[in-house]
């Protein structure tokens, strides 16, 4: 079904709306409803959970009746099931909305299947309208409703022959400012980082993230500490401007956060939490920060992963390979075929 200039132009209009709304449990959407003459009638967005979806706070400021033949431009599919909210569109559908033009599809298996209960009712339905845009603004919702859990980024820093530390245990600074830099700008597009309390307990980091010049990012990810020991009064991570949330069993930590609408999660724990995420097959992106420095001795970057024999081998798709000062990012992915291998194991 084609899709006019207007509608496009609304789209991208419902597009910015959206990005007002909270990220969280429920994805930012937008909504923009036009007359049949193209004309906007109403706008509106997801204000956070509870609150009424992107289509029913743009009905809700229009007079009863006045949506009767009308569009509907959303930058995700209508959902149809019934949460803290009703069903948006069977919202439509009593509202007489002629026809629905969306972006994005609704992967959720409840949430799902909107665009079809529409068309049952006699609604006009056009999808995947800017749909690049649509899965850019709500990427991270996307891929966490379909894994249900958030998407894990596993982060290490080691020197060339694969060590995160010297014999003596020192580690500041195996990589470059360049390196550091870059590590802090992916901190600060997360939602929560997390590392052990073994991390917390030698090095005593804030978990911030922060700009060359110290200062702290306007976004800050939510602080996560992993791990049975005791975390100090005074520790850094206590002062961090969200409050530290702790967890002494990883699958609980990564149930929870999911629950709590963390759509991406940046480990960046040490060897051995790293490891144990690895094990579990809980990763989704590795950042390897690679400096040329040799270290020798027994303070691996990993520690046992589960694999017993060559045949085990996590195997993993280099997606790029970028040059920091004079260290070396390797950024990779693990492969489908070996995903699966991983959760049967």
């Amino acid at each position: 079904m084609s899709v006019s200039a207007v509608e496009r132009s609304a789209m991208r209009r419902a597009l910015a709306l959206a990005r007002r709304g909270p990220r969280g449990v429920n994805p930012q959407v937008g909504a923009v409803i036009l007359s049949p003459d193209g004309d906007v009638l109403a706008e509106g967005w997801h204000h956070g959970v509870g609150t009424p979806h992107a289509e029913v706070d743009a009905l809700s400021q229009l007079a009863p009746g006045a949506a009767r033949g009308t569009t509907a431009v959303v930058t995700l599919e209508p959902c149809n099931h019934t949460g803290h909210t009703g069903p948006c569109a069977l919202a439509l559908i009593e509202a007489g909305v002629a026809r629905v033009v969306y972006s994005a599809e609704d992967p959720g298996v409840r949430s799902g299947g909107g665009a079809a209960r529409l068309r049952a009712a006699g609604v006009d339905v056009a999808g995947g309208v800017l749909v690049d845009d649509g899965v850019a603004l709500i990427d991270d919702w996307l891929v966490a409703t379909r894994l249900g859990r958030p998407y894990i980024t596993v982060k290490w820093a080691q020197s060339l022959d694969g060590r995160a530390a010297a014999s003596d245990g020192t580690s500041r600074w195996i990589t470059g400012p360049a390196a550091r830099a870059d590590v802090h700008e992916r901190r600060a597009s997360t939602d929560a980082i997390l590392a052990g309390t073994g991390t917390i307990l030698a090095d005593d980091p804030a978990l911030t993230a922060r700009t060359p010049a110290g200062a702290l990012h306007e976004h800050q990810p939510i602080p996560v500490v992993l791990g049975t020991r005791a975390v100090p009064a005074d520790a850094a991570v206590r002062r961090h401007p969200h409050p530290p949330l702790f967890y002494d069993d990883l699958h609980v930590a990564v149930a929870d956060l999911h629950a709590r609408g963390i759509h991406r999660l940046f480990v960046e724990g040490g060897p051995t939490v790293a490891s144990a995420f690895l094990r579990a097959g809980l990763y989704d992106e590795i950042l390897a920060y690679t400096a040329p420095v040799l270290l020798g001795g027994d303070r691996l970057a990993l520690t046992d992963i589960g694999v017993a024999t060559i045949g085990a081998a996590r195997r993993l798709r280099v997606a790029s390979i970028e040059k920091l000062g004079d260290d070396l990012l390797i950024v990779a992915h693990p492969r489908p075929d070996a995903t699966r291998a991983e959760r049967s194991s």
